[in-house]
């Protein structure tokens, strides 16, 4: 029989609503990502035991969605959702039941769940109970809808990329009448709210597949609804020596080569999100996209708040976009890298090269190997002028607003245009970032 390593609190839970004459099981997720070998995010239960009757078993709980039967119960400072056996009622918006009955039933629980391998519970007493085969498509890779694809797709429309995600997380294969539910059911998808949007599509895009997106968001339908900029830059070709990529084939290749944060993965994304409306073509033939990171950075930033996102998260993208075709050419020293840095910002500069590498890797062999060896030389400058602390932002010189106050200076900008002639200054002559040196500095220009 198989076995799953159940925690702690989670198997004091299953004990006590089995004393008290209910059935539970871990249920869902949990249990596919133990029979994968992958470390579940969340252990959830389900159990015939109505919502009233798991509030008086445990004596710490929130009401997370009773009206849908579901109670968090607190245990060693984690939260368990356990949630009543129930069958959903009509969806009428694509999105949520309008109403739910529970049952007493597992398999009805199970029927309204979305994929087979989403649809299995367990406890140690009964073992692995699958009525779906989802054991059979973990062992196949495969996501497939328990029962008719297109009446689950159509009671939550978000399913549509959920199946999408599934794929690209675990590199499974969407089963034929899935995937053509899929392409039926995705317009619904614009019935579904910005923040489930984007953890879905965050997730995909942080996943080791990310490519899914191109590969199977593409021909369903998901991205032109979802992401039509997307879908624009696919339709973008260039013709460019450096390039041998439409745009979209170019980015999802330069996705896959950075790392999986959410900010590297959407700044890489979106980085050439300005280049359809950039696009010119010279009269030998070449396409040229002349600014197009500023009008990427304006356009990233409009779709990252449509998705919700936070506003830092926000600021980082943008601020990748805009820099990540910022030439190097005539810097190759520590001065012209110091420069760069108090232009561009140190908190971007390890995204930026990231960023700026993948985006190489990511073109036609057109001078690659030149390209990648002026960024690595690039890196190394930067490596140096951070181990030797040099100063490239006003933070870093060695005296303040406040010292000028105190030298006699007023409040306000004349502070601001002392402070940023210093940092112009040091950035030449990185010794000079001393307090005595600076205030010789300032005496000197007050006197000019």
């Amino acid at each position: 029989m198989i076995k799953i390593s159940i925690p702690q609190a989670a198997r004091e839970i299953l004990t006590t609503l089995h004393q008290a004459g209910y059935e539970a099981y871990i249920v869902g997720g949990c249990v596919r990502d133990a029979l994968l070998l992958r470390e579940p995010d969340d252990w959830d239960i389900t159990t015939n035991a109505s919502p009233v009757k798991i509030k008086q078993l445990f004596s710490h709980t929130v009401d997370t969605g009773l009206q849908h039967g579901t109670v968090t119960v607190l245990k060693d400072k984690a939260g368990y959702e356990v949630t009543t056996y129930r069958v959903d009622g009509e969806y009428k918006d694509h999105r949520r039941p309008d109403k739910v009955t529970f049952t007493s039933d597992l398999k009805e629980d199970m029927l309204r769940r979305d994929f087979t391998i989403n649809a299995m519970a367990y406890n140690e007493e009964e073992g692995l109970i699958d009525h779906f085969h989802g054991q059979d498509d973990l062992r196949l890779g495969i996501i497939r809808c328990v029962g008719e694809a297109g009446k689950r797709f159509d009671e939550d429309a978000l399913r549509v990329l959920r199946a999408l995600r599934f794929a690209a997380q675990l590199d499974f294969q969407i089963e034929e009448m899935t995937l053509a539910a899929m392409k039926e059911k995705a317009f619904f998808l614009r019935d579904i709210s910005a923040e489930r949007i984007r953890v879905e599509l965050t997730k995909l895009l942080c996943s080791k597949h990310p490519e899914c997106l191109l590969t199977i968001g593409y021909p369903t339908g998901i991205t032109s609804l979802l992401m039509p900029w997307f879908d624009d830059m696919l339709h973008t070709t260039q013709e460019n020596p450096h390039h041998c990529y439409d745009v979209g084939r170019h980015t999802m290749r330069a996705v896959c080569q950075v790392d999986n944060s959410v900010v590297l993965r959407f700044a890489a994304l979106l980085h050439d999100v300005g280049k359809p409306s950039c696009k010119t073509v010279d009269d030998e033939g070449v396409a040229h996209f002349y600014e197009h990171g500023s009008v990427g950075a304006k356009m990233a930033q409009q779709i990252m708040r449509e998705l919700k996102f936070d506003n830092e998260t926000i600021k980082r993208v943008r601020e990748l976009v805009y820099w990540h075709d910022y030439r190097w050419g005539d810097k190759l020293s520590k001065r012209g890298v110091r420069r760069a840095t108090a232009k561009i910002g140190m908190e971007y500069m390890h995204d930026l090269f990231a960023l700026q590498q993948a985006d190489v890797l990511a073109q036609s062999q057109f001078l690659q190997n030149e390209k990648l060896q002026l960024l690595d030389a690039i890196k190394l400058c930067y490596s140096e002028i951070e181990k030797e602390q040099q100063c490239v932002t006003i933070k870093q010189l060695a005296l303040g607003g406040q010292d000028l106050i105190a030298a006699g200076m007023k409040p306000g900008r004349e502070i601001g245009d002392m402070l940023q002639y210093l940092l112009e200054q040091v950035i030449e002559q990185p010794e000079w970032n001393t307090r005595d040196k600076l205030m010789e500095l300032v005496r000197a220009q007050h006197l000019s």
